[in-house]
């Protein structure tokens, strides 16, 4: 299992944000040995959300040799051939490095400011994906459905390859799961709407449909984004920032956050991701809450040496991972 970040696109603090802060971030990921940077997508939201493709566009020079991805987007409210657009453009001054995660959202507000039907999301996003690929494919038939079409859209320059690995976010519904296995080249869970009992359970359902569709579920990568970090040795402070700032802001019972976020001191932090490796996760996204590039810090320091303690399998030769 490995680590990478969410980039902190979330306001928060009354902080503005800051390019210089935010290139700062992400070089401190790189250089403690993170695995993916992310990015994820509201248009409108509890709290000030910065632009997700655009942030992480920003940032693309200090990089290095992360994955980068989205986690998720959302290709039915900003529309495919838009986001193939940017995807490509990001996909190609990164040589290659982009995985595409997608989902239909949760948010009625963001589907209502973009004029689009809430009802239609998942037969919208279905015809998403497919029209992604097509617009990304060489020499390839185009893709007519009910919604989008792209007959006759030559979107150039298209990715270095037949375009980036499209995962599909779900929390675990079987319609979810299905559209998964049809749809995806891997699968993204999110960690404020999982435990890792539940993550494995998930899990077999997920292979079940993989293996329905003629995918090897051995070989089908998976991820649990949004895991909200903020270490402490103190109780208190863990639980203000569970029900003042996390609860409001995911609507979620803040006891319920606590205990399935990392919220807390090293160990029990520790002890959480190990039962996540042993339920069969391949990455965590970390989401850090407070003083971000100090709580990137303390989980290198503090957290990832307990992590290879509790889970001797782990490998020894990335420092995140």
């Amino acid at each position: 299992m490995d680590y990478g970040v969410h980039l902190p696109l979330i306001g928060f603090s009354e902080r503005p944000p800051s390019l210089r802060r935010l290139v700062e971030y992400t070089e401190t990921a790189e250089e403690l040995g993170f695995a993916a940077l992310s990015a994820n997508d509201h248009l409108l939201f509890s709290r000030p959300w910065l632009d997700g493709p655009t942030t992480l566009s920003a940032v693309l020079t200090a990089t290095g040799r992360m994955d980068l991805m989205t986690t998720v987007a959302l290709p039915v409210v900003r529309g495919p051939v838009a986001l193939a657009k940017s995807m490509a453009a990001i996909d190609i001054l990164s040589g290659g490095r982009l995985i595409v995660g997608v989902g239909p959202g949760s948010s009625t507000r963001d589907y209502a400011a973009a004029g689009i039907p809430f009802e239609e999301r998942f037969k919208r996003l279905d015809e998403s994906v497919e029209t992604l690929r097509a617009l990304w494919r060489r020499n390839g038939r185009p893709f007519r459905g009910d919604f989008y079409s792209t007959e006759g859209v030559d979107l150039e320059p298209r990715p270095s390859r037949q375009g980036p690995a499209i995962w599909m976010g779900s929390w675990g519904s079987e319609a979810g799961l299905r559209r998964t296995a049809r749809l995806g080249d891997g699968w993204l869970a999110s960690a404020y709407n999982t435990t890792p009992k539940e993550f494995t359970d998930t899990s077999t359902r997920l292979g079940k449909h993989l293996e329905a569709a003629g995918k090897d579920p051995e070989d089908f990568p998976n991820a649990i984004a949004t895991m909200f970090l903020q270490v402490t040795e103190d109780p208190a402070e863990a639980d203000r920032i569970c029900q003042n700032i996390l609860a409001p802001t995911l609507n979620r019972p803040a006891r319920e956050l606590r205990e399935r976020l990392l919220i807390g001191p090293p160990e029990e932090c520790a002890q959480k991701l190990a039962a996540y490796q042993s339920a069969g996760a391949q990455r965590i996204m970390l989401w850090p809450i407070k003083d971000e590039i100090l709580q990137l810090e303390s989980f290198r320091k503090n957290i990832l040496p307990l992590t290879q303690t509790c889970s001797p399998q782990a490998p020894q030769n990335n420092p995140a991972s």
